[in-house]
């Protein structure tokens, strides 16, 4: 005997989901399943952060029970079709059937299950690619107004690096240690060593500084 879960959801207080709740017993009754437990909120379906859906994902996933009935598909998600897909693709991969009191072509264990979750899954991709084209496209827009994107820079202690190769330490294995990526530690190495050079010999970094500048390139 198939074990069966119960989803039920109003919006607001004022609803009740005591009809629901009626109508799917009944059913559960006449196609022979264990009723084992409901789930029941009072909260939109646009919301993701619903507590008792996320309960039921859980214990779909632990495989506490076989089948999973709903009054309808809009009881379970009101999130948008990509969303619904992913609910659907996790219920699936858990081996959960899903069926609706009110939409009888959707039963994920029926001849046209593969299809449902073919489209589910196709219908995510979508979902993914023009989330994808917004992001790009708003990141266009940023840019024209001047914003930047990329990585901050790392951070150095360039005392602790210096002292680390005073010892004798390898690049890769400080590396390890300060969790910098060796071409920043050389870099910043490098940097250090210029620095100290120009400190040593003064005209030097002066003349290096101009040249930086573009100054003394004049006829």
């Amino acid at each position: 005997m198939s074990r069966a879960v119960l989803y039920l959801r109003v919006s607001t207080r004022e609803q009740t989901t005591e009809n629901q709740e009626h109508e799917l017993r009944r059913w559960v009754e006449h196609l022979g399943f264990e009723l084992v437990r409901q789930y029941a909120e009072t909260a939109s379906g646009g919301r993701t952060d619903r507590r008792s859906l996320s309960e039921l994902l859980a214990a779909a996933h632990r495989r506490e029970f076989d089948v999973l009935l709903v009054w309808s598909l809009d009881r379970l998600s009101r999130e948008g079709i990509g969303a619904m897909a992913g609910y659907m693709g996790q219920l699936r991969a858990a081996g959960i059937r899903v069926m609706s009191h009110q939409e009888p072509w959707l039963d994920t264990s029926g001849p046209v299950g593969d299809l449902l979750a073919a489209v589910f899954a196709w219908v995510a991709q979508q979902e993914r690619q023009r989330i994808g084209e917004r992001v790009r496209a708003g990141q266009a827009r940023a840019r024209a107004k001047g914003v930047r994107f990329g990585r901050r820079p790392r951070m150095v202690d360039v005392e602790d690096l210096c002292r680390r190769r005073a010892m004798g330490q390898g690049w890769r294995r400080i590396a390890r240690a300060m969790k910098v990526p060796t071409s920043t530690l050389r870099r910043k190495w490098n940097e250090c060593q210029k620095s100290l050079a120009d400190l040593r010999h003064p005209t030097m970094g002066l003349v290096r500084a101009r040249q930086g500048t573009g100054a003394g390139t004049g006829t």
